[in-house]
């Protein structure tokens, strides 16, 4: 079982704004210790003065494999140990696919899943130092379903529930007791498609309903001490999911009606060339975006997928604690 949240050190990748930073501000209030970690320093000092002693900045580029190990080292010669791990970093490139530039593709899979398995490798050294732990990636509910003129960040959050798939039972075959949980969020009020690269002539906005930001940290932050094997955030995701495990060629068809993504996603403003695709803008950071519309704050289909176990889950567990058995009784 992980620690408790009071006893925990935690590490977010991605803390500068949005997701992670509502989940840094609130693993802090449950008493954790953060290391907060992202490419804007202004914004993560602004993260840390809003925390207190309880946190301290550490500026990441999470493509860098250097400094994502340096980040490692950083939080263990800080706070002596890693108990949980945070992947939240990403970046989006939005256009159709003909015309966005095979440099930008590679520059959001560097990020978005390399950048993740830097921190993954990090990690988990840092994490059996300690006896244990959680590794928790964000993708998102277009890792289940890809939409019209997000092919790169689509591709990505696809790689990431490969990616954490994988790890999951690798961990569990070695008997090592780290969980690893995927939080896929529906659409969400962060600053994300204002840092978008935009080949449309236009911005987006989240396509409704959308949820605020704090609803996905809550998830993070519980999954930390109750780590379960995937957590949707948002009633919208079990939309995404039953329609392409039931209906994939008509949701082709739906997504393909014309204007229809536009008049559910278009900001009404010209693209301002602003984005955080190569450098961060220069700002001191923030959680929410500026969605005009309704913000969900609360879901109960959530709720019930952060707090209730699923069957296979208790089936890994119980796999996991008898392959570690069976490697300690080996080593004597």
């Amino acid at each position: 079982m992980p620690k408790p949240l009071s006893e925990q050190v935690v590490v977010v990748v991605g803390a500068s704004s949005g997701i992670g930073r509502a989940a840094a501000v609130r693993f802090a209030a449950g008493g954790a210790r953060v290391v907060c970690a992202a490419r804007n320093a202004r914004a993560l000092d602004a993260v840390v003065a809003e925390i207190g002693d309880r946190a301290v900045a550490v500026p990441t580029d999470i493509a860098d494999e250097q400094q994502v190990q340096a980040l490692a080292r950083a939080a263990e010669e800080r706070f002596g140990r890693i108990d949980t791990w945070v992947n939240v970093a990403g970046v989006g490139v939005v256009g159709r696919v003909e015309d966005v530039p095979a440099e930008e593709f590679d520059r959001v899979m560097r990020v978005n899943y390399l950048g993740h398995v830097h921190g993954v490798q990090a990690a988990l050294p840092a994490l059996r130092r300690a006896g244990g732990g959680v590794v928790i990636g964000i993708a998102s509910v277009e890792g289940v379903r890809s939409v019209p003129w997000q092919a790169p960040y689509a591709a990505s959050k696809f790689a990431l529930r490969a990616l954490y798939d994988s790890l999951r039972v690798e961990l569990a075959q070695s008997g090592d007791p780290i969980s690893v949980v995927t939080v896929l969020p529906a659409a969400v009020d962060t600053p994300f498609f204002e840092h978008c690269r935009y080949h449309l002539g236009f911005q987006l906005q989240p396509p409704p309903p959308v949820y605020a930001p704090e609803l996905v940290a809550e998830a993070v932050v519980t999954a930390a001490t109750r780590p379960r094997r995937e957590i949707p955030v948002g009633g919208a995701t079990a939309v995404f999911h039953l329609g392409q495990r039931l209906f994939p060629a008509l949701t082709d068809a739906l997504l393909s009606v014309r204007g229809l993504a536009t008049f559910l996603s278009r900001r009404g403003e010209p693209d301002n060339g602003v984005d955080n695709l190569e450098a961060t803008p220069d700002d001191s950071g923030r959680v929410h975006g500026s969605y005009p519309g309704h913000v969900v704050r609360r879901s109960p289909f959530t709720t019930l997928a952060s707090f209730v176990p699923r069957p296979g889950e208790l089936l890994t567990a119980a796999l996991t604690r008898l392959h570690g058995r069976e490697d300690t009784a080996a080593r004597r």
